[in-house]
Formats: structure tokens, C-alpha cells, sequence
């Protein structure tokens, strides 16, 4: 490093850091014992995916956490991996990784700064409050120098926030935009309030999906902190593993992963399940942050007309305005989040390759990517359900 007083460190374990230290970087807001501005980088989340088995060896996830010291205070960390593939990761870059391969490189293993299977947007660059530009400017240097030390391909930072993309664009990273669909909490009482700024058209076509869910013959439930019990999580895995196996061919988490977080997380979760004739048929997880709610995953054993945008969509907005957040997000892609109230919102990553031919070419791709975004985030959010005038017809 060029600051003789930072001393940069790679840990293989979150057992080898105090919870109390690296939370001090990861969430100094949630130290008088509130809730993290989202719980996706703290201790505990990251020990979890850990002790369960989710990352480590066997899953192309290897944990490197990256670690900054002066003066033997922590000062900055960040959640760091060794990748074997781009699974789990919702930025997309397969297309580059069979591109260098094809001209005979080796892509694989790559450094990933991400929370694994979690395409929510956050801080990566975990800043202990009073070293944010030293603190900062070590871990993309340390993780830069990493990447390269071990002729690794590339190191990417996914889903950073908007102010980590600009300042890793200041120290030569390569910045990409992509989006998602966010539901924003204008001052709403309730659900009719949310209602009442819709269009006409849109308003009598989420009555119409809400009244087909109810119809599936039993009754949605909400269960959270206290209120969530081992047979909830008995019933969400059996949700969860037909939803892996369809999307990814196996689940990224271990059954382990949510008995540890219900220990561990349940204040920072919401299981909201449907039951029907004293079974539980289809259930939807959201992590909450001081902010937001984070949609998660989804899954059933039983399909029913509308039951997943009412479980997803619809439960989630009624929590958040319940739980005073600002926002409800429902994981990545999906334009069909638009008509129920999700606007299209930029995200952020960052990248570095070390291959200064690549790097160029995909430079190019991303300026194109970039303006590319831009345009469709701007013409959908016009095509949005939001009235588009005060006056509107009557229903």
C-alpha cells in the first residue's frame, strides 16, 4: 500500500473478526441496537451464508474478506470472494467470461465484493465512520492489487451503491448501470392510499389479481421476529427448493442457512405464507433493512391465479408502509413488477480486468450498456401505472 500505516489482511473466515468490529464498518448506524440500514453486509448475515455450508468450499463461492488496519484498528472490511463461476451474482457476465475464454484466457477463478445470492443494492466498501476516503481508497486498491498479484482474470463489485460507483470510477474501476423495479412509499397511510395514485385502468386491475389470490381457499399470514417458529422455515424450505431447482438447478442456500438466521436474524426478517386447509402452500421472504424491504424468495407447492404478485407484491407494499419504510424491493429483473407498482430504478457495479484488450472492449460495451439503461429506465417509468394528471376519470 502506499500508506506504510494501513495494513491490509485477507481472511478466510468471518470467525476470525470480532462481530463488534466488523459491524462498527459494516453498520455504525445500528449500534445502539436499531436496525442496520440493511442486514445483507452485517456479522451475522455473512457468518450465516458461512456456517451453513452456503459459501466455502464445494460452492464456487470462496470467502477472501478483505481487511483494513492502522494502528491495529479495523478501519474498513469488505465482503470478498474467490469465484469459480458467475452464478449467484445477478450482474451478468457470462457473455465476457466465454468471450476471454474463447480467446484462450482463463476467467475463472475472479474476485467477487458482493453478498452472495443477493441482488440488493448496498454499501460494499465497508467504512469505519471517520476514515471513509483512507478507508475506502485501501480496499480497492487492496482488492485491485489481490486480483492482480494472483494473475486473476477480473474483480467485480457488485450492486455497490451509487457513491461507491462514482468514487470506484474516480480510482479507475469500470463502471456498469443496470436496473430493477422498486416500489416508493410516497407518504402512504395504507394500501388505498398507494391505490389512489394509480391510474384508473391499473387500480381495477390489481383489485381484480387481489381478489383472484383470495380466492385460492385459505388465509395469508405474516409472521415475524417472535412470531416465526421452526415450522414455518420447515414449510418455506420445501418452497424454496422447488423454486432453486427451477431457476438454478439447486438452491444457492442450505437448509442450515435459515435456522441459523432464525437464531440469529429473525428481528430483521418477514415470512409472509398462505395456508390453506391447515397446510402451508406458498410463502414469500423479506429481509428488512432501517429503510427498505428486501423481497427474497419465493416459492410453492401449490399454484394458484395471482397468488405470487399477492404474496410478493401487493403483502410486501401493505408490510412496508405497515413497517414506515421508504421503499420495498423485489429482487432483480422482472418488467412485469411495472403494472403493480414497481418503478424502474438504476443499480450500480464496478469492475476492473486485468487484460488491458479486454478491459477496453468491454469499456466500449458498457458505455453502449450504460446509455442503453438510461433510455429504458426513462420510457418505462413513463409507461408507469402513476395517474399522469390530477384529473383522472371516474372508475
Amino acid at each position: 500500500m502506499t500508506q506504510a500505516q494501513i495494513e491490509i489482511r485477507v481472511l478466510a473466515s468471518l470467525s476470525q473478526i470480532a462481530a463488534e468490529d466488523w459491524d462498527a464498518c459494516a453498520c455504525p448506524e445500528a449500534a445502539d441496537g436499531t436496525r442496520p440500514l440493511d442486514p445483507f453486509t452485517t456479522h451475522r448475515f455473512l457468518s450465516a451464508l458461512e456456517d451453513s455450508g452456503s459459501v466455502g468450499p464445494g460452492t464456487g463461492w470462496q470467502p477472501q474478506y478483505l481487511t483494513a488496519y492502522q494502528d491495529g484498528l479495523l478501519i474498513a472490511c469488505a465482503p470478498l470472494y474467490a469465484k469459480g463461476h458467475s452464478q449467484g451474482e445477478y450482474i451478468f457476465d457470462h457473455n465476457w467470461a466465454h468471450a476471454y475464454e474463447q480467446a484462450g484466457g482463463h476467467y475463472y477463478p475472479k474476485l467477487q465484493v458482493a453478498v452472495p445470492f443477493t441482488p440488493a443494492t448496498g454499501r460494499r466498501f465497508l467504512v469505519r465512520p471517520g476514515f471513509d476516503g483512507i478507508g475506502h481508497s485501501a480496499l480497492v486498491q487492496g482488492a485491485v492489487q489481490l486480483a492482480a498479484d494472483n494473475k486473476l482474470s477480473s474483480l467485480h463489485v457488485t450492486f455497490c451503491t451509487q457513491d461507491e460507483a462514482r468514487m470506484g470510477a474516480e480510482m479507475g474501476l469500470m463502471r456498469r448501470s443496470t436496473q430493477q423495479f422498486h416500489w416508493q412509499n410516497d407518504g402512504y397511510a395504507d394500501f388505498e392510499g398507494f391505490m389512489r395514485a394509480l391510474s384508473s385502468r391499473k387500480r381495477k386491475n390489481i383489485r381484480k389479481e387481489r381478489m383472484q389470490a383470495q380466492c385460492f381457499g385459505g388465509e395469508i399470514r405474516v409472521f415475524q421476529g417472535g412470531s416465526l417458529q421452526p415450522e414455518h422455515w420447515d414449510a418455506f424450505w420445501e418452497f424454496y427448493q422447488d423454486t432453486g431447482a427451477r431457476k438454478w438447478g439447486a438452491p444457492y442456500l442450505t437448509r442450515q442457512f435459515f435456522d441459523i438466521a432464525h437464531h440469529t436474524m429473525a428481528q430483521n426478517m418477514a415470512l409472509i405464507l398462505a395456508e390453506r386447509n391447515g397446510r402451508y402452500v406458498a410463502g414469500a421472504l423479506n429481509f428488512i433493512g432501517r429503510e427498505t424491504l428486501y423481497g427474497r424468495y419465493w416459492g410453492c407447492v401449490e399454484h394458484h391465479p395471482c397468488l405470487h404478485f399477492e404474496l410478493c407484491y401487493y403483502q410486501a407494499i401493505e408490510l412496508a408502509i405497515a413497517l414506515g419504510l421508504d421503499r420495498a424491493e423485489a429482487g432483480a429483473q422482472g418488467e412485469h413488477k411495472l403494472a403493480r407498482g414497481y418503478l424502474p430504478c438504476e443499480t450500480h457495479s464496478l469492475h476492473w480486468i486485468g487484460d488491458p484488450g479486454f478491459a477496453g472492449a468491454v469499456e466500449r460495451y458498457l458505455e453502449a450498456e450504460r446509455a442503453a439503461t438510461e433510455e429504458e429506465i426513462e420510457i418505462l417509468t413513463d409507461y408507469g401505472p402513476f395517474r399522469k394528471a390530477q384529473v383522472e376519470e371516474q372508475e
